[in-house]
């Protein structure tokens, strides 16, 4: 029976999309076993279990795998129905919080990835992207933040939430190596109340590596894009 049970998370500390579905599993109080994947030498496991990718993180319930983040953090919430629950259940809502979740995971993680491995123009062109679509993301939660301010707790954090923190938590690191400010509080008040409100509750500070750590891989991601250009 505690075979059965059993849960297992294949991931890297420092990946997005593994901080997704480690927050998730840790807000719903769920018991796991986790299991830190070298990506330059990847076990067997990984390449059995995700053989199209090749890529963590990857949720094994049951001896079953669950692949891709927000498949996995889906069928975390459908699985274990306590709260919080991650997506509303109104069909409606649950549509609304999908499409901002989809604009998250693909245009703006894409975007902050260029900026971070990118130079000169091509930097520049990034960062204007990046800005432009923080903006649209400003106005959109509006809807979600009517008073402005985010009001969350570990009891009514939700999809969007683990999205915006996986994605913006590390912004001190991003700051340090890039020598800018992607998260602006003058440019995006609502943004950045958002993640300073979360990087302020318990789960999410258990679960966030040290600063210099941080900086070092995003500084190794950066000198590595950079290197591989030139080459």
């Amino acid at each position: 029976m505690e075979e059965e049970n059993q849960i297992k998370l294949h991931g890297m500390w420092g990946s997005t999309f593994t901080k997704r579905v480690e927050l998730a599993l840790k807000l719903k109080g769920i018991p796991y076993e986790y299991i830190e994947e070298d990506l330059s030498n990847k076990s067997q496991l990984v390449l059995k279990y995700n053989p199209v990718h090749k890529k963590v993180p990857v949720l094994v319930h049951n001896g079953k795998p669950i692949i891709e983040s927000l498949i996995i953090l889906e069928y975390i919430d459908e699985t274990w129905k306590n709260a919080p629950r991650l997506l509303p259940d109104d069909p409606y809502e649950r549509a609304k919080v999908l499409f901002w979740a989809s604009f998250l995971h693909q245009q703006l993680f894409e975007d902050m990835g260029r900026v971070i491995t990118s130079d000169g123009e091509a930097q520049e062109k990034a960062t204007k992207d990046l800005f432009e679509k923080l903006t649209i993301l400003e106005e959109g939660m509006k809807e979600f933040f009517p008073g402005g301010t985010p009001s969350i707790n570990g009891e009514n954090m939700g999809l969007l939430d683990i999205l915006m923190y996986a994605l913006f938590g590390p912004y001190k690191a991003h700051e340090e190596v890039l020598e800018m400010k992607t998260i602006d509080p003058e440019r995006n008040p609502l943004l950045f109340s958002w993640v300073m409100a979360l990087t302020e509750l318990p789960v999410v500070k258990e679960s966030t590596p040290p600063h210099e750590k941080l900086v070092a891989l995003v500084q190794f991601i950066r000198e590595n894009a950079l290197q591989s250009c030139v080459a």
